[in-house]
């Protein structure tokens, strides 16, 4: 009797008949309810709309909602050639339905994951001084020594460089190994990360499941990745020359290695936002209201963000100046806010920097700016109408900010010992990794997925 109803309703309003046999379709073998049987045939003729619930439905778990529908029909295949396009206008990524942007999304995450994992070896085999304990470098790689003939030989070479010279004399075959296979695995990792990456990329363009815009942000990546083992010799290099006085300790550029540090964000950033954009081709939007409120909310991430990124850059400068070694007191630098030699390099721009006391200051005031602005973030936000998941996420932010706040003070007072110092520089990536979910979770919706919105979420009866 009530799906007779429905029926004349639709009658009146598409009298050409050809919802009503969509209607029919969808009708047959499904319950239907007062509160969701027009959003469920709502959902059969929009598949973006389906492609935004399918990506977010861990999101809306919880949130009682008429418009989250309850059917549990799999989304069909929206997109069949490269570069296609639903009907609605929303543009995915990845080619073949649901499965396709599961394997594709799996792959991108794991590889950022490696990303993850190769910044925090990098950081240990920095704070274990083991960097520059191979001397030479080979694009492919090669096998470690197998003999000690060939660790001799191996050894022979460390000792002709100045960290041995000014820092390791004396030092025994055996704690050189250490520090050489600390290198050795940061290394063989990255070129590890290379073939994870290559050989489902080949697979996904044969499979026809990668479009062309996906394909071209993959390239950039690729390239990136493959330039970051040149930057990555080329940054150690420098800690191979001659140190400009007997007194200075061998140490990498700075320069170099906050190029190596930002490259590595920059990947990971890349391909964490395209691993979401796959998954999640939609942001979670189930009001114009919400749609409003996460504009605010971007208005205010973006800058936010910003500051957040120039911290962990000057990050890589307090390391390669060894800048966490000098001033281990907090909030005081020594016995005063601020130092007296703040500005004694010349030009006055080396000092932000080359100048352990500068650059350990500027470290200080980045990371205090950071964790008030994303406070500033949550309090001005806090009463905003937006989506549950956006408001758990702001403040999760909060929290990450303050535990990063807390390493880092930890880490300094403790004369930055390796596994502080470790956790300080996963906590600055991991920090990025909840702004950039955070700025992929307020963006804009399609044009599609706006025009079916309505204005208030309304909860069930």
């Amino acid at each position: 009797m009530f799906q007779s109803r429905v029926f004349a309703s639709i009658l009146k309003r598409n009298k050409g008949g050809s919802i009503i046999n969509n209607a029919i379709t969808n009708l047959r073998g499904t319950k239907i309810t007062p509160f969701n049987h027009l959003r469920d045939i709502h959902q059969q003729q929009n598949p973006s709309s389906r492609s935004f619930l399918y990506g977010f439905k861990s999101l809306s778990k919880g949130h009682n909602c008429q418009y989250v529908p309850s059917s549990t029909r799999k989304m069909s295949t929206v997109a069949a050639s490269v570069g296609s396009e639903s009907k609605e206008g929303l543009r995915l990524l990845v080619n073949g339905g649901p499965k396709a942007q599961k394997m594709v999304g799996i792959w991108l995450f794991g590889s950022a994951a490696w990303v993850f994992s190769m910044v925090i070896l990098g950081g240990v085999t920095r704070l274990t001084r083991s960097g520059l304990s191979m001397t030479d470098w080979k694009f492919t790689g090669g096998l470690p020594p197998l003999s000690n003939e060939d660790w001799l030989i191996e050894f022979e070479k460390y000792k002709q460089s100045p960290e041995y010279k000014i820092v390791n004399k004396g030092m025994n075959v055996e704690d050189f190994k250490f520090i050489y296979w600390m290198e050795y695995a940061h290394r063989m990792w990255g070129r590890g990360l290379g073939i994870i990456f290559a050989l489902p990329f080949s697979w996904f363009l044969r499979k026809r499941y990668v479009t062309v815009r996906l394909g071209a942000k993959l390239c950039g990546l690729f390239a990136l990745g493959a330039g970051q083992g040149l930057i990555g010799w080329w940054m150690v290099k420098s800690g191979l020359e001659e140190p400009a006085s007997e007194y200075a300790q061998p140490r990498v550029s700075p320069y170099r290695l906050a190029a190596h540090l930002t490259s590595a964000f920059v990947i990971y950033s890349g391909l964490f936002w395209t691993a979401l954009s796959v998954v999640m081709p939609e942001p979670p939007a189930e009001s114009l209201a919400w749609v409003r409120g996460a504009a605010k909310v971007k208005r205010l991430a973006l800058p936010v963000s910003l500051i957040v990124g120039v911290t962990a850059v000057s990050g890589a400068f307090v390391a390669g100046n060894d800048a966490g070694h000098a001033f281990n007191t907090f909030p005081k630098m020594g016995d005063t806010w601020i130092p007296d030699d703040i500005f004694d390099l010349k030009p006055v721009i080396r000092n932000f920097f080359e100048n352990t006391s500068t650059v350990q200051l500027d470290h200080r005031i980045l990371a205090i700016t950071s964790l008030t602005s994303i406070g500033a973030l949550w309090w001005f936000t806090r009463k905003l109408d937006i989506h549950p998941a956006v408001k758990s996420l702001i403040g999760a932010t909060v929290g990450m900010a303050t535990l990063q706040v807390s390493l880092g003070i930890s880490t300094l007072l403790s004369y930055v010992p390796v596994s502080l110092g470790t956790a300080h520089q996963a906590g600055a990536l991991t920090l990025l990794t909840f702004m950039i979910l955070l700025n992929h979770t307020v963006r804009k919706p399609s044009a599609s997925l706006l025009k079916s919105l309505p204005q208030v979420v309304k909860t069930a009866m």
